[in-house]
């Protein structure tokens, strides 16, 4: 979820690629399970830390769609499916102060770092965390909330026909369901950079939206009959151009180099070599042609949501 990719197979974001332990076996594996699990770890780490960036260079965004949902009465149960680091969790609490949330994510490394914050801001009696997958069959009990929010977190999932149904089931009478969805991860360059392989950028995206579409068939989809044919009733559906110029610099820099990180580890074996060695020059923090050393960064993407009652 909360995209870039990581719902309760979280990102936010959609730069996330899920892994998966295998069985080891004995001691001469131990070493390398060890070594997997400290990847794994450092991994999600990096993934929370361009959550949390995601999270305050889209701020007002956030702000704006959880100010124009069609809710009846400010809610005071609100469930967070696909939670990540908080980026929905803290949005609602500071739109509805008389509500608690119950942040769902299958990330236990998404959830401590939520509860970090939580702490922080004074929140912790406001916030319960649940590590659960979403697409198990048995769902946890999450009581029954006026408001469920999920943003960047319904495409991860294998069944989510039967997510949505759970989500109905769960919900109390009247209550709203938000859907949030990023139109892929964002873009950063402009179109003629870097200025010896202009282009880079979306031949890298164009590499992981084929890879997506194999692994994420629900990415990009519309929801909307989905909501219906689940039994919802959507009242509302909204688009957001997000276009956000490099006057954040700081932030934008390192929320691009994070991403085209994380991209560059999937797409890498895909690109050419001069590709490869552009991409690799954008991101050598220490060289003249390091991406924080841009001054042309935008952040460039759309956000859709809709708001669906259970009748």
């Amino acid at each position: 979820m909360d995209h870039p990719h990581t719902p309760a197979h979280t990102p936010q974001h959609d730069t996330h690629h899920d892994t998966h332990d295998s069985a080891h076996h004995g001691a001469r594996d131990a070493e390398p399970a060890a070594q997997h699990g400290h990847q794994q770890r450092h991994d999600a780490d990096d993934q929370a830390e361009l959550l949390d960036l995601d999270a305050e260079v889209l701020a007002e965004h956030t702000a704006s769609i959880t100010a124009w949902l069609p809710l009846e009465t400010a809610p005071r149960r609100i469930v967070d499916l696909g939670c990540g680091t908080g980026t929905g969790t803290f949005a609602l609490l500071d739109r509805f102060p008389d509500a608690h949330v119950i942040a769902v994510d299958s990330s236990a490394v998404h959830l401590r770092h939520l509860r970090k914050k939580a702490c922080a801001r004074g929140l912790e009696q406001r916030v319960r965390t649940v590590q659960a997958d979403l697409d198990d069959t048995a769902w946890p009990a999450l009581g029954s909330p006026d408001l469920v929010w999920a943003s960047a977190s319904m495409h991860h999932m294998a069944h989510p026909e039967r997510a949505l149904r759970n989500v109905r089931e769960a919900l109390a009478p009247g209550g709203l369901f938000a859907v949030v969805e990023l139109a892929g991860f964002p873009r950063f360059l402009p179109a003629n950079a870097p200025g010896d392989r202009p282009g880079l950028e979306e031949r890298c995206h164009a590499v992981t939206d084929r890879l997506d579409a194999e692994r994420m068939p629900h990415r990009g989809a519309d929801w909307g009959p989905m909501l219906t044919a689940a039994g919802f009733t959507v009242e509302g559906r909204r688009t957001l151009a997000v276009a956000i110029e490099g006057s954040r610099g700081e932030a934008i820099g390192r929320y691009a180099l994070g991403g085209l990180r994380r991209i560059r580890d999937f797409v890498a074996p895909e690109l050419s070599p001069e590709d490869r060695t552009a991409l690799d020059r954008l991101l050598d923090t220490d060289g003249p042609h390091s991406i924080l050393r841009r001054d042309d960064l935008a952040v460039r993407t759309e956000r859709t949501v809709w708001a669906a009652r259970r009748a």
